[in-house]
């Protein structure tokens, strides 16, 4: 057998520049590059090999380890699995920062490899810089942190055992069922040591992306379930656009008839516009899926993990209600008492659609669905215009009792914008392919809602793990898979921008255009009204300063345009609709550097909750009456919920 003498860390490049992945018969290149931040542990023995070995791998710095992870997430969500990057940081604080991103990348089946530096498998130097001691088991080092965020996790504590571990590694990055985060851990002094490694361990290798047949069986069942309903509905869930059904799942719509709803994951794999789409559906959904939901006697899941979120924390649909689920992983297609359809979607639709072949719902039902989503676009539209008027009366616009806050908020922040109107404008401005990025805070209900794609695919929000501080990093990762033919809209919260937004530096160092719509309400809004509207006092929940009665003084007034504008971005200042427009008609023609949009937006404007309930654990025994009456309202959903 022929052999190569190379590093532990030299074979790794080696073998991550050679692998590529087949999808129904058409060959790329699987590993695009790798983000990088430079440290002990990973510097000298792995910084040596990218030097040496690195020829296609398009290798990027970045700046914080959990935000190039996050951006390494963000582009293969947006490539559907199809392609990914490798993220290495040095060992201590530098992988523990990428403990969240692969939380993020596993909670929605996203691949990502991370490869932390670690502590000496020799044990020789220990403690070493950043080093925690375990004196009750001295084999643990902070990457035992990555064992409950990822799919598959190894430390290569020997040159030879990287092969085994990367063949496991890629088996789990290119399986649609299991696929996630893979943590290789990387002891330093493993990643300089020499091992004779055979050749065909470097030739090209081809990960086929299977797609798991559904059994007769199974669609037969499924069939049975779907002739025997009066009310059915599907949900378009991430799987319909990570196996590429976007046609199938139409096709199967239409042909029977029956009207669908779609989950953050789905929403864009059909056109928004489509008269059975009825929009997002549960706790951020909008008022025509949840009305359909919560009167169907049947609904078939496609490619979704039904969360909290998706099911209103299992109380939308009625306990008669069946389920059929069809999902590549065997796990998620018994949620729900369903009826398991363990295949692709792009296999099991077009077959399971022939077994109902002259079979469909009757007009008046379509009917009703259509005139649900007819409701809803006029709701759509007051959203669009809403608008602040200085009077007394703010019942129009603030959905909570705490308007003295947004009152407040008016005066020191010279602001008048609603969110959702400025959501709209946004929206309209943008061009055809354009994509829209977010993940955490009330935009994402406001988005899923709202939200009108500008194409197949353009929608990419994070909301499996809901990670603050992914929308700047994602909107990097986005850019890199999109390409200059399209521009990238991230949509963030204050608080998430404060939270992360260091390769806001690499976009600009890249010379990568992406748009940060960032809308300040001098709050974690989102985590205010749920806090307020379960009978709490406000706390730690908005951006004041500290006053005389604690943190209840002025807000802060930040210039957020001023923080991009230092990093070398173009900044807008924003407090009207005019300004809005105005901003972002300008920024199309910049074209080689990130721009943020410092848009000011009033407190409690946000879309409101459309029949839908999610279970937070409110509190029993409580002084405030308010608590209570949340306690009873509680009792009161949990006993109509689905148990399982």
């Amino acid at each position: 057998m022929d052999t190569i003498r190379l590093t532990m860390a030299q074979a790794l490049v080696r073998f991550l520049e050679n692998q590529y992945i087949d999808v129904d018969g058409e060959v790329s290149r699987f590993v695009r590059g790798v983000f990088m931040i430079p440290g002990h542990g990973n510097v000298v023995g792995l910084g040596q090999a990218l030097s040496q070995e690195a020829h296609d791998l398009e290798i990027y710095q970045g700046k914080n380890e959990q935000g190039m992870a996050q951006a390494a997430v963000a582009f293969a969500k947006q490539m559907k699995r199809k392609q990914i990057f490798a993220v290495t940081s040095s060992v201590g604080p530098g992988a523990a920062n990428m403990v969240t991103a692969c939380g993020t990348a596993t909670a929605n089946n996203i691949p990502v490899l991370v490869l932390p530096g670690d502590t000496y498998a020799c044990r020789q130097p220990d403690p070493v810089l950043q080093q925690v001691e375990h004196v009750h088991n001295l084999s643990i080092s902070t990457n035992d942190a990555f064992k409950a965020v990822c799919r598959y996790w190894d430390r290569i504590v020997r040159p030879e055992q990287l092969m085994s571990a990367c063949i496991s590694a890629f088996r789990t990055l290119t399986d649609p069922a299991n696929t996630g985060a893979v943590c290789l851990a990387m002891p330093q002094d493993v990643e300089g040591e020499a091992y004779d490694y055979p050749v065909t361990f470097f030739r090209k290798r081809v990960w086929r992306l299977e797609r798991r047949p559904a059994t007769e069986a199974a669609l037969a069942e499924a069939a049975a379930a779907i002739k025997a309903a009066k009310r059915p509905m599907l949900i378009c869930g991430g799987g319909v656009r990570y196996s590429e059904a976007h046609a199938e799942f139409l096709h199967f719509a239409e042909t029977l008839g029956i009207p669908f709803a779609e989950t953050q994951a789905g929403k864009s794999a059909v056109d928004w516009t489509h008269p059975l789409n009825l929009g997002g559906v549960g706790v951020t959904g909008c008022s025509a899926a949840n009305e359909i939901a919560k009167e169907a006697d049947l609904v078939i899941g496609v490619g979704t993990r039904y969360t909290d979120f998706t099911t209103a924390s299992k109380w939308l649909f009625q306990d008669e209600c069946v389920f059929v689920n069809i999902n590549v992983s065997e796990f998620q297609s018994l949620k729900m008492e369903a009826i398991p359809v363990v295949a692709d979607a792009k296999d099991a639709l077009p077959r399971l659609e022939a077994l109902l072949a002259g079979y469909a719902y009757n007009n008046a039902y379509v009917q009703e669905a259509g005139q649900a989503k007819a409701k809803w676009l006029k709701e759509l539209e007051r959203l669009d215009g809403m608008t602040f008027e200085h009077t007394p009366d703010w019942a129009p616009i603030i959905n909570d009792a705490n308007a003295d806050s947004a009152k407040r908020f008016a005066k020191d922040l010279e602001a008048g914008l609603c969110q959702t109107a400025a959501l709209g404008a946004i929206n309209a401005m943008m061009a055809d392919g354009d994509v829209a990025i977010g993940a955490a805070g009330s935009l994402p209900g406001d988005m899923q809602r709202m939200w009108r794609p500008t194409g197949k695919d353009t929608y990419n929000m994070e909301y499996g793990y809901s990670t603050m501080g992914y929308e700047v990093a994602g909107a990097l990762g986005v850019k890199l898979a999109v390409g200059a033919g399209h521009e990238v809209y991230a949509f963030c919260g204050d608080g998430s921008f404060n939270m992360l937004h260091g390769e806001l530096i690499t976009a600009m160092q890249e010379h990568q255009k992406i748009n940060i719509c960032l809308f300040d309400n001098a709050s974690f809004g989102c985590i205010n009204n749920l806090q307020v509207g379960h009978g709490n006092k406000t706390l730690c929940t908005e951006l004041r300063f500290r006053g005389a009665d604690g943190l209840f003084g002025d807000f802060m007034n930040i210039d957020y345009a001023k923080v991009a504008e230092a990093y070398g971005c173009k900044g807008y200042s924003v407090r009207t609709m005019a300004e809005l427009k105005a901003a972002l008609e300008d920024a199309k023609t910049i074209h080689d550097r990130p721009v943020l949009f410092d848009i000011k937006v009033l407190p409690k404007t946000m879309t409101d909750g459309y029949g839908s309930w999610w279970r937070v654990g409110d509190t029993e025994v409580s002084e405030r009456p308010e608590n209570l009456a949340a306690y009873q309202d509680h009792l009161a959903h949990v006993k109509d919920a689905r148990k399982y």
